[in-house]
């Protein structure tokens, strides 16, 4: 069911249209095919001046691949409208990861006594997981705190009745393979959603995991996993692939195994740690934490009361340093976890950023180290060489969206290099729209000329998390009025930014897109 008609305003369907439309590369003559209609048509739909039957919505929505409604009594579809330039002051607090938080709920799977995990974002990839675990009879709650989830799996998990539409939002779906794997000969999992980002092969899990006996077969929109457990005493695993969601997923296939497992090539980025130090709790024997080559020797079964605090996220820890260069503000970034931000530093010293470092201290994990980023106005400079990512200790791949916008604050031409990702550095185009000089040299590789003089102007984001934020952060520092439509991307990855960054001297509205309401 779908809300009652008199509840739509013409104009606000035909701007998500119109958005949807253009984000998708599509002309209004090919929606128009794609209808049976007339181009004249798309025009008076787009500019609100056609009133739409359900039936045609439903149309248009299915032709675009993009829901442009939902349920009757269902939150709406929120947007932002933005009033800059802002100059921010004050002192904010990083929240936990997200890819932390989302391995570890995975993780409570090898647990058959009590999992707390305390510190958990309320944003939409956790809300996904949860959904899952919960579809498959997983016992999740919130504790009174509101900070803190406990979870506590049955014995026999009821795979059958899996949230399939969860499921399929969220790319940690696949870290379900490792999990699973000592609990069913055989089951099936939707294909993972998520960012649009390209192609993104599950190519070395399915090598990787097969030294466990699990063998994937895709087709129908579905990963078909079949076990055939083995028992060697030592395996070695070399991954084609230094990922992280892929070491997380030998990291949980290895916990619930009596022999040992040698990892090369293994991700020692954050959320791995995290990972690590959670299955360590859980009386998983593990060396090298923090390298490229892990140990693990596991046991035959878990059965552990236990509390772990999710340690905080280093891309949110850049976001909010953007937030302050962007917006040319003084703004202290507390609680930011270093280990994982040193390069990131490191050029935008070389940049000609002005910050301060107070003295370090322990998460409550016990493990990671934070310290507090004071960041001073500064006027930057291009970057002498390309900017690109590396796997840790190098830039992380999800901060690199952030020095496109930063750049662009920038004086001089700097290159940006994407190499992971083939449609990150599209979406990260989308910022033209707000006055940046940005020259697409191919999927991988963008041009950005700055300083920019930043304007105001409606722009929908797109399916990517950290362009998206981007896209937010460049408002602020615009003059005027902006609106961004369709923020579920943000709300994936951040909790309650808006009304953070307005703690800080932000101007920030969220409105709902059909009714218009704030």
């Amino acid at each position: 069911m779908f809300m009652a008609m008199r509840e739509i305003l013409p104009s606000a369907v035909g701007a998500l249209i119109r958005d949807a439309r253009r984000q998708r590369g599509m002309t209004q003559h090919e929606l128009a095919n794609r209808l049976n209609t007339s181009q004249s048509a798309i025009g008076r739909i787009e500019g609100g001046r056609q009133n739409l039957s359900l039936d045609m919505v439903n149309r248009i929505a299915a032709a675009l691949e993009a829901p442009l409604l939902r349920p009757t009594g269902a939150a709406g579809t929120p947007g932002l409208r933005v009033t800059g330039p802002t100059k921010l002051k004050g002192a904010i607090e990083v929240r936990s990861s997200k890819n932390a938080a989302v391995a570890l709920l995975c993780a409570s799977l090898l647990n058959h006594g009590t999992t707390v995990l305390r510190n958990v974002a309320h944003i939409e990839e956790v809300n996904r997981i949860i959904e899952v675990l919960t579809s498959i009879g997983v016992a999740v709650t919130w504790l009174p705190n509101g900070k803190d989830l406990q979870l506590s799996r049955p014995e026999k998990l009821d795979l059958a009745s899996l949230d399939q539409a969860a499921a399929r939002q969220t790319r940690s779906i696949i870290m379900l393979l490792g999990p699973l794997l000592h609990d069913e000969t055989a089951f099936d999992l939707p294909f993972a959603g998520g960012c649009e980002l390209g192609i993104r092969t599950i190519n070395p899990h399915k090598f990787a995991l097969a030294k466990f006996g699990l063998d994937v077969r895709s087709r129908d929109n579905h990963y078909h996993v079949f076990v055939s457990p083995n028992s060697d005493a030592k395996r070695r695993i070399t991954l084609i692939e230094r990922g992280d969601t892929v070491t997380e997923n030998v990291l949980m296939a290895a916990a619930l195994d009596t022999g040992t497992t040698i990892v090369n090539n293994a991700s020692a980025n954050y959320m791995v740690q995290d990972l690590c130090f959670f299955l360590q709790l859980l009386g998983v024997e593990i060396d090298g934490i923090g390298s490229t080559r892990l140990t693990v020797k596991g046991v035959p079964r878990i059965e552990a009361d236990v509390e772990f605090a999710v340690s905080e996220d280093p891309i949110e820890a850049m976001s909010l340093i953007t937030a302050g260069i962007v917006t040319n503000s003084e703004i202290t970034v507390r609680r930011s976890p270093i280990e994982f931000l040193e390069i990131e530093l490191a050029i935008l010293g070389e940049m000609g950023l002005d910050y301060d470092l107070s003295p370090s201290y322990r998460a409550e994990n016990g493990q990671t180290k934070l310290l507090d980023v004071t960041i001073h106005p500064s006027q930057l400079r291009a970057a002498a060489d390309k900017i690109h990512p590396l796997p840790f200790p190098g830039l992380n791949i999800d901060n690199l969206p952030f020095f496109a916008v930063i750049a662009a604050s920038a004086i001089g031409k700097t290159t940006i290099h994407d190499w992971v990702y083939e449609n990150r550095a599209i979406h990260l185009a989308d910022l033209k729209k707000l006055g940046a000089d940005i020259q697409l040299l191919d999927p991988h590789r963008l041009v950005v000329q700055g300083p920019t003089r930043w304007k105001a102007d409606n722009v929908v984001c797109p399916k990517a998390l950290r362009p998206a934020v981007c896209l937010l952060l460049a408002t602020m520092a615009a003059a005027g009025e902006s609106v961004i439509h369709d923020i579920y991307m943000i709300n994936r990855g951040y909790e309650d930014l808006p009304r953070r960054l307005n703690a800080l001297g932000a101007t920030i509205e969220s409105f709902d897109e059909i009714t218009g309401a704030d």
